[in-house]
């Protein structure tokens, strides 16, 4: 019996030993997001947080406008010419692919002449207003990485808002207002983005900057993702490190800048003048030949990729987490609470990865429902991973070299076995076992 009872401790301690001997490293930094630099003092591990890289998200994103017969051409309509608003033998058609202006063409390629446009219906129901809503929705949380660009082929608008979503159009807030008379149309004083600064950048504001009437030379409307960024990383955006601190510690911040949806509220078309000319109400609608958004997939920094995939975007999730955002651990990992990753310690960071819960150690780490083997290892019978001489750990995520400090790597980053959760987790069965060994007599 006794024999029986070391036997178990014995193999719960390899247990616990092999358990908690990946972790130091996979905590303290970014094993799986690591990629090979070059500098002066050679070949080394440059480590950084997980995320996906910044793209055109217009792509994937589906558009649709309230009301929903506000496109010209259904019935075909006269509209004036935008250079010469006198001019007004211009024809909208719905049906004639020529003279058609649907809302595709916002996000269509730009590189031809002449540009491509999406067009409302003119302003003949006046005095009534003439208000669109456009909704750009990706059914997947995105971060903003770049300044959203509107390019109007009409008169920039007299009255504008652009608002956002953080729960797929649930419910909506303010992003930023626009007019030609802040104080007049929404009671706001005037500002610009540079009025800001570090402590007041969530400020929502109004600005006159972009809303004048019809010029070749003034078609876009901006929305500053840059130059918020700016307040914390420098003009040049040269002091990232700052803005992933800032990011990384104020939530209200990263959520600034996190959205689900996008809205565009048009309220009142370019006018030019004080009064709308009622004799010639051909003049007045909206027209937007493209809208720039960048950004990437939300991933709370567990994953590098994001695929798109039936309609659908979907973070390529690391660090034994799951959901469309890596938004929670996987099943079997559950032996803490999940937790998004982080970019600080600058410049490593802190990969947060989920760990294994009490039940599952010692079951299958390879296989298909759990993690792979990483760094060119292979999966042996399912249950562990055999891995080439450079590398070490579970899943082979941890290299030799760094175990022995002779490879550039932080030695302070190890933790300490006495902090470990896989540790703290495992010692109450331990102690456990140990009460009801008593003396052992081999």
């Amino acid at each position: 019996m006794y024999l029986s009872r070391f036997l178990s401790i014995h193999a719960l301690w390899v247990t616990v030993s092999s358990v908690m001997q990946p972790y130091p490293l996979v905590w303290g930094h970014y094993d799986v997001c690591k990629t090979q630099i070059y500098t002066e003092e050679g070949k080394m591990w440059d480590y950084m947080a997980c995320q996906p890289e910044s793209t055109d998200m217009t792509k994937y994103l589906k558009v649709k406008l309230d009301p929903p017969n506000i496109t010209c051409g259904d019935p075909p309509e006269s509209f004036c010419a935008m250079g010469n608003p006198y001019m007004c033998n211009n024809e909208c058609d719905a049906s004639t692919p020529e003279l058609a202006h649907p809302p595709e063409l916002m996000f269509d390629f730009e590189g031809r002449h002449p540009s491509t446009f999406w067009q409302s219906a003119t302003w003949k129901e006046y005095p009534k207003p003439l208000q669109v809503n456009i909704t750009l929705s990706w059914s997947k949380t995105i971060e903003l990485t770049d300044n959203i660009v509107i390019t109007f082929e009409s008169g920039r608008p007299d009255q504008m808002i652009l608002e956002k979503s953080l729960d797929y159009g649930r419910t909506w807030q303010p992003y930023q207002y626009y007019a030609t008379d802040c104080l007049d149309a929404f009671h706001m004083d005037p500002k610009s983005v540079k009025d800001l600064s570090q402590h007041t950048v969530l400020e929502i504001i109004c600005t006159e900057e972009y809303s004048t009437g019809y010029s070749t030379n003034s078609k876009i409307i901006h929305f500053e993702i840059k130059d918020r960024f700016a307040f914390f990383a420098g003009p040049r955006l040269r002091n990232m490190a700052s803005l992933y601190g800032q990011l990384d510690t104020t939530k209200k911040l990263r959520d600034f800048f996190t959205v689900t949806d996008l809205r565009i509220r048009l309220l009142r078309p370019a006018v030019g003048e004080i009064f709308v000319d009622e004799l010639h109400l051909a003049r007045y609608f909206y027209a937007i030949s493209d809208i720039k958004v960048r950004g990437r997939c939300k991933c709370n920094l567990h994953a590098t990729m994001c695929v798109y995939d039936n309609s659908k975007l979907t973070c390529e999730c690391e660090h034994n987490t799951t959901g469309p955002d890596c938004g929670k651990c996987k099943k079997n990992y559950q032996g803490r609470p999940w937790s998004p990753g982080s970019y600080l310690p600058i410049p490593k960071g802190t990969a947060n990865t989920c760990i294994p819960s009490i039940s599952s150690i010692g079951t299958n780490v390879c296989d298909n429902e759990l993690l792979h083997c990483q760094n060119g290892g292979t999966c042996h019978n399912n249950v562990r991973c055999l891995c080439p001489a450079a590398y070490t750990g579970i899943l082979c995520e941890k290299l030799r070299c760094e175990e022995a400090g002779s490879c550039g790597s932080d030695s302070s980053q190890a933790a300490s076995p006495r902090g470990s959760p896989a540790l703290l987790l495992l010692l109450p069965p331990l102690a456990a076992l140990l009460r009801t060994a008593g003396p052992l007599a081999l």
